[in-house]
């Protein structure tokens, strides 16, 4: 049997050299384990606080600014009176803390979906910047920047993050996985500091992220008359019947959904707006206008 020499001079069997070799790796292969364990679970605790700084900041923000109304005050009472959201908005003490707040708001089968909305000047800033403008992945939710202030464009986009604490627009997938929640409660609410708007979704469905779903119109006429029969087919749930006209108003409640080239949108019709009488869709665009250009945007 060959034998080797270690540096004591002494021989070693090649068995032995084998298994020194294999102690050495096996203990790189430990420390390596717990490096990445370390690792994954720093990435842990990082993403854990950073939900839980956003998650406190916006109830926070919610519970100085946001009252709910009694239950027995937002039921209608006779054939021409309006519905009224169950929360009131601060739109001053919002307005202290953030200028670019121009609306809040409130789903009524989701009540964890009530945040203020904002609008920069793209669709960068809050993309990952929170109401306070602190840091926070879970950004704040906002309308597109190309979109008017006031909700009365025909097509109006709000974008929020999927969290995966269900915090943001996270759970706004629940309507296709759960059809009892628009069953129980259709209707979701934008209030501003002007007016308080109610919308009837009349359509919740998986798209592409550079389809027409995002598509912004400079007013009314053929082209949306032709979007608005488009969005309501593309549905991944059964909605009312309900009647869709080139004067209607459309907010597109929109979500990432795991995949970098889909997202997840909710579309309203507004239904009402508190005060001003059934129907009503008050906007600058000219309604007698016979077809007018169009853009699509993409989600920032």
């Amino acid at each position: 049997m060959i034998m080797e020499e270690n540096k004591n001079g002494t021989q070693e069997q090649p068995e032995q050299k084998k298994k020194k070799k294999s102690d050495v790796l096996l203990t790189i292969a430990l420390v390596v384990a717990i490096a990445v364990f370390c690792y994954a679970a720093y990435n842990l605790y990082h993403i854990y606080t950073e939900y839980k700084k956003g998650t406190n900041e916006y109830n926070s923000i919610e519970e100085m600014a946001v009252t709910e109304r009694d239950p027995d005050s937002t039921e209608v009472a006779g054939p021409d009176a309006q519905p009224k959201p169950p929360i009131d908005v601060d739109f001053e003490k919002l307005k202290s803390i953030n200028e670019d707040v121009i609306g809040w708001i409130y789903v009524d089968a989701l009540p964890d979906i009530s945040y203020p909305i904002v609008q920069g000047k793209d669709n960068q800033t809050y993309l990952h910047q929170t109401y306070e403008k602190n840091y926070n992945f879970a950004g704040t939710i906002f309308v597109d920047y190309e979109n008017g202030r006031d909700f009365n464009d025909c097509n109006t986009l709000v974008y929020g993050h999927n969290m995966k604490n269900g915090s943001m627009f996270g759970h706004l997938k629940k309507f296709t996985e759960d059809e009892k929640l628009y069953n129980n409660d259709r209707y979701f609410w934008i209030l501003t500091p002007d007016k308080n708007y109610r919308y009837e979704i009349i359509s919740a469905y998986t798209t592409g992220v550079n389809s027409d779903t995002y598509t912004l119109f400079k007013g009314p006429g053929e082209e949306f008359e032709e979007y608005l029969q488009k969005i309501k087919s593309y549905s991944d749930i059964k909605t009312e019947d309900t009647e869709l006209t080139i004067k209607d108003k459309i907010v597109t409640l929109s979500t990432c959904t795991g995949n970098e080239s889909t997202r997840f949108v909710v579309q309203g019709k507004r239904v009402n707006a508190e005060g001003t009488g059934s129907g009503e869709n008050t906007g600058s665009a000219d309604s007698d206008a016979a077809s007018v250009d169009s853009v699509t945007v993409q989600e920032g």
